[in-house]
């Protein structure tokens, strides 16, 4: 199964993947969702292709656990994740594009593959509420850019 959104940011390329790119920053904004994220290997600061994080999330009810990967880092551009919660693999892509000297283009792709029976009834019932799960995707996509060009204008 596979999400994808695209926003568009008022600030410069640099600037908006800078901010991507800023784990710390994102490791707090998730504690603050309630979500525990450790980073279990990389760089202290920064980031760097191979970085590795362990999260523990509230889902349909239960706790579920992740471990994520940064498999690619290529600034200014692309950053590709890959999880695993449970028997589901998870790979997320996220390509900045500039559209002009103040206007860049957040684009996300998410595709989940079952790897477990229960996984595969998982992402068949996610496939069920799949118009409702992509509206919820792209709203919290619009918020993310929302906050994050209000976030780069100030600061």
């Amino acid at each position: 199964m596979q999400l994808t959104a695209r926003e568009d940011v008022e600030a410069p390329l640099d600037r908006v993947f800078a901010a991507l790119s800023d784990f710390d920053s994102v490791e707090r904004q998730a504690l603050r969702r309630g979500t525990d994220v450790q980073r279990t290997s990389g760089p202290a600061t920064g980031a760097a292709e191979g970085m590795t994080w362990h999260a523990s999330f509230g889902f349909r009810g239960k706790t579920r656990e992740a471990d994520i990967q940064l498999t690619e880092f290529q600034p200014p551009d692309r950053m590709v994740f890959a999880s695993t919660s449970g028997g589901l693999q998870v790979g997320m892509i996220l390509d900045v594009v500039a559209l002009s000297r103040t206007r860049t283009r957040i684009g996300v792709t998410v595709d989940m593959v079952p790897t477990t029976l229960s996984a595969r009834l998982l992402v068949q019932s996610l496939k069920l509420a799949k118009g409702g799960m992509e509206r919820r995707f792209r709203e919290r996509m619009k918020t993310l850019a929302r906050d994050l060009e209000k976030r780069l204008q100030t600061g």
